[in-house]
């Protein structure tokens, strides 16, 4: 007893000395603290050098409900790195009072994604593009005197180095920087400023570098990046963004200074008008390869997961849902292939991670269109090599170290150990989805009431001018809307004397949009797009002896958010007439007009349960009324998938849930495809209560919200597509005490399903071994195919949430019985994934 009691107490004295010891040398600075530092091949962390990869996901896009499981899905995804804007406009919304609670909480956003053992790029700006509203500035900047946005003008870096100041003293506050323990690795000062710079000439030169000695100075612990900066000064690094940054990037401009992408462009984002925008896995994968071989240490994908531009926070004209296409679509749920394949990617790249990082890149062109890179270091086994087929039509065949190597068109192989074939771009051995939307069973047959906004004439409307105001300094982004009024005494004289003529109100409007009323009438609805945001009304009206009035409901969607001299754009009614009156065109633009900011329903917050109360509902009417509010009930839909509402029966407006807009809809904005541009918008559970959710929408030309559904949103149908000629999986290898090796006994293509959230597979849809084609949810049999298909299928892979089927022949077609055993057989295999009942 004695001796361990002595024991226990040395122990105690050592840990005290070691303690002590350690404490004394951290306050003498002996300690190393973590360290952040680049040089011309990587970024090196903690004196360790990385490949990052990384993606863009924004916090105020989600609820912070999303946040963990959107964070966990990429780093399954294979990402290391999330990059994200800080949007201003968000936290300092009025001068001087400031918001980061809710979905717009910074600190907790980043300090979950350190939780998640990811770090993080903060892209400061303060400008950040982003399709965000008036590209992230708040509107009382657009009011400061004698401001010019982006330049070297001393109102705006006032209050810049304000704004960037605060958001690094609020990450160092909360010890988030990498260099303090936290997961901030790089930060970002200004966005894409190339594309403007020239229009400020000189004064541009000198705002980038003061920009980034501004940065700099605030916070030298981490490296500052620019990207789209060929001219960054040297205490920053110029970045790419692009689609194909391997080929169009210069590089960096300093010998010290590592190759990273900010933006790879994972599809485009749509704005109200356009046809569906898609990105194939393909070219993504490709375009990261293509990088990585060239030195290449840091992608971004651009975005990662988009979410959903709630309120009014979007740009002119962006829609509602931002960049759905991405690996992560709108609701959180993974895209497949791209998710999939990118993962499988980012494996291939790790297994090669001690190459690319030490070794020397050697470059063979084999002919104009094929070429090896390898990166290799000598007198080690570290080895890895890039195969680069870029004809974009042909096969073609490499030779490379005695052995041919196969490469499909525009793809490049991946090989860890300059033998083994792990990854090719072009072949995808990730499974496939495809996106259910079911109406939901507990929300249907909704009940619908109504209140049509009151049409203003002048002398309601509070604030009067001689002639239209502009509507983006009226409304100082308050609302999307604001109501114009005027009156002309017309006598019988003026007016045409023959019934078929009618007067016609032609009205030149700089954008966005506007509803006409003539006498209280709704006469029509103009609207600009996306490239030509200004445009002309002109229709028929009747006019009578006597006070006519005019009114219009002016509408903005979104501010601008890009391009020089953002602060002088303008929106809004410019010049009135009204053609065919017996005396020829009147001008009304200076007839003097009444002006008020908003609807009335705004300011009664109809759409809060609250508000709702304060006006008398009516049953709804069949006939689509403009200007006009709905309400109704429903209960939460069934299960635990994503929740979305359709409003393809409605034209345009916006919708709010318990309170908590949702954002724009525009459905009567038809892409050339005769489609709306969006159809379904997200409705987070996290905005719902059991039962009893009031749903509110402002329609603003006229719908019908009785076919008005609410749905749950899955990706159940998951698919595979392989060819006896695919590689294996990418984890059939690994990288073990600098050893590549195979960590299964038998390699062999294979497809590989899973079933999303822990479900199980019901039922096989589609199964063909042999020539099949088509995608997935429209597979189609070809000329040749296995008669077993289905039934090896059931019975490897249903009740059970993953399962694999070996491409081999020996499995599908009993000896002698292959009817086409002359070509290169492909296993097509479609099921349907959902909840195992319970016992």
């Amino acid at each position: 007893r004695r001796v361990l009691i002595m024991a226990a107490a040395t122990r105690i004295l050592l840990l005290t000395l070691v303690a002590l010891l350690a404490s004394s040398a951290f306050a003498k600075g002996k300690v190393k603290k973590p360290t952040i530092s680049y040089d011309g091949r990587s970024m090196i962390i903690n004196g360790s050098r990385q490949l990052l990869f990384s993606g863009s996901i924004h916090y105020p896009r989600s609820p912070p409900e999303m946040w963990p499981d959107i964070l966990k899905k990429a780093k399954q995804g294979g990402l290391n790195v999330i990059q994200t804007y800080v949007f201003w406009n968000i936290h300092e919304p009025v001068q001087g009072q400031f918001n980061f609670e809710g979905n717009y909480d910074l600190v907790r956003f980043v300090r979950l994604i350190g939780e998640h053992g990811m770090y993080v790029t903060l892209r400061v700006g303060p400008f950040i593009e982003a399709e965000w509203n008036q590209g992230g500035f708040p509107y009382w900047l657009r009011e400061v005197r004698n401001i010019t946005f982006r330049s070297y003008n001393e109102p705006f870096m006032y209050h810049m180095k304000q704004f960037t100041e605060m958001i690094v003293n609020m990450m160092k506050r909360e010890k988030l920087f990498a260099n303090q323990g936290g997961p901030i690795i790089m930060a970002q000062i200004e966005n894409e400023y190339n594309n403007v710079q020239l229009a400020y000439r000189d004064l541009g030169v000198k705002y980038v570098k003061w920009a980034a000695d501004m940065a700099v100075e605030l916070y030298p612990g981490i490296p500052w990046i620019m990207c789209k900066q060929k001219d960054a000064p040297d205490s920053v690094i110029n970045t790419c963004n692009g689609r194909h940054c391997g080929d169009t990037f210069t590089g960096p401009n300093g010998p010290n200074k590592p190759s990273l992408w900010t933006e790879n462009w994972t599809a485009q984002y749509r704005v109200f008008g356009d046809p569906p925008s898609q990105r194939a896995a393909e070219d993504i994968a490709y375009s990261v390869a293509r990088f990585f071989s060239k030195n290449g240490t840091l992608a971004n994908y651009y975005m990662y997961y988009g979410g959903t531009n709630f309120g009014r926070t979007s740009s002119s004209f962006v829609t509602t849902r931002y960049y759905d296409e991405a690996p992560l679509d709108e609701f959180g749920l993974k895209r497949e292939p791209k998710w999939g394949h990118l993962r499988d990617l980012h494996r291939a790249l790790r297994l090669s991670k001690k190459a690319l990082l030490w070794g020397t890149p050697i470059v063979q062109r084999v002919s104009p269109k094929l070429e090896v890179v390898t990166y290799e270091k000598p007198g080690s086994d570290f080895c890895a090599a890039f195969l680069i087929n870029n004809h974009s039509r042909v096969p073609a065949t490499i030779n490379f170290r005695g052995v041919d190597y196969t490469l499909p068109e525009k793809s490049i192989s991946i090989l860890p150990d300059c033998k083994t074939v792990v990854f090719n771009s072009q072949t995808i051995v990730a499974q496939h989805n495809a996106r259910n939307f079911h109406p939901s069973k507990k929300a249907r047959n909704l009940k619908w009431e109504m209140f049509r906004e009151n049409i203003p004439t002048i002398t309601e409307l509070p604030i009067k001018a001689k002639a239209p105001m502009e509507l983006y300094s009226l409304t100082r982004d308050t609302s999307d809307y604001a109501w114009y009024s005027t009156s002309i005494n017309f006598d019988r004289r003026d007016l045409p004397m023959r019934a078929d003529i009618l007067p016609v109100l032609q009205i030149a409007n700089l954008g966005h949009a506007m509803a006409a009323f003539v006498n209280g009438e709704y006469i029509g609805f103009g609207h600009g797009n996306n490239i030509e945001k200004s445009f002309v009304f002109s229709k028929p009206i009747s006019l009578k002896p006597g006070l006519n009035t005019i009114s219009l409901l002016g509408m903005t969607v979104g501010l601008p958010n890009s391009g020089a001299y953002m602060e002088k754009r303008f929106a809004g009614v410019r010049a009135v007439t009204i053609q065919g009156l017996n005396a020829g065109t009147l001008d009304v633009t200076l007839n003097y007009w009444g002006h008020q900011v908003g609807v009335a329903g705004e300011k009664l917050q109809l759409f809060t349960e609250e508000g709702s109360r304060t006006v008398q509902w009516t049953p709804l009417q069949k006939t689509a009324s403009p200007v006009t509010w709905y309400k109704t009930y429903f209960d939460t839909p069934e299960g635990v998938n994503p929740v979305a509402i359709r409003m393809e029966s409605m034209a345009k407006g916006m919708v709010w849930v318990n309170g908590k807009s949702i954002g724009r809809y525009w459905s009567s904005f038809l892409s050339p495809l005769g489609k709306p541009s969006q159809s379904e918008y997200h409705i987070p559970r996290a905005f719902l209560k059991p039962k009893k959710n009031l749903l509110v929408v402002f329609e603003e030309t006229g719908g019908n919200p009785e076919e008005i559904e609410l749905e749950t949103v899955n990706r159940d149908t998951i698919c595979s597509l392989i060819t006896e000629a695919d590689p294996p999986q990418v984890k059939s290898w690994e990288r073990a005490d600098n050893k590549f090796r195979a960590i299964v006994d038998e390699l062999k293509a294979g497809a590989h399903l899973t079933c999303p959230d822990n479900k199980v597979i019901k039922q096989v849809d589609f199964a063909s071994f042999g020539d099949p084609w088509g995608a997935c949810g429209s597979f189609r049999p070809g000329n040749c195919s296995s008669p077993n298909s289905i039934k090896v299928i059931e019975q490897k892979c249903l009740g059970k949430s993953t399962c694999a089927i070996p491409v081999d022949r020996a499995v599908f077609d009993s000896i002698g019985k292959d009817s086409c055993p002359d070509i290169t057989k492909t296993l097509a295999v479609q099921v349907r994934c959902g909840h195992a009942k319970r016992p």
